[in-house]
């Protein structure tokens, strides 16, 4: 006696998938950020543009860890010079604050939380 074969669902060759991630549409401006630290213009892409794993990475080490994890990735190419420079730890929470506000993230909301 053989074991009944198992059957193999199988998706209908008029729907190769079930949601298209491409085609979602962004809903905000992502209008980049610009501020000016020790003289200069940096510019920091909007929150919502960021790759998220590794803003949801760095959160698990704390808030600031967030907020620095935010910066990095939002300065891009611009993060080695913008590290170098250093920022007081006093102009942190105002800088990520107007970040947020610009990007229209409530106050102290992590950049790794979600809208639910």
């Amino acid at each position: 006696m053989t074991a009944p074969k198992k059957t193999v669902a199988r998706r209908p060759d008029d729907k190769p998938f079930d949601f298209n991630l491409d085609a979602v549409p962004c809903e905000v401006d992502l209008t980049p950020f610009v501020f000016v630290h020790e003289g200069r213009r940096w510019t920091m892409q909007h929150l919502q543009e960021l790759n998220i794993m590794p803003l949801i990475a760095a959160a698990q080490n704390g808030d600031a860890a967030a907020m620095l994890g935010a910066f990095r990735e939002a300065l891009g190419k611009e993060w080695p010079e913008f590290e170098r420079k250093g920022l007081p730890q006093w102009k942190l929470q105002p800088l990520f604050d107007a970040y947020s506000k610009h990007c229209g993230m409530a106050p102290g909301e992590s950049p790794a939380s979600s809208d639910s």
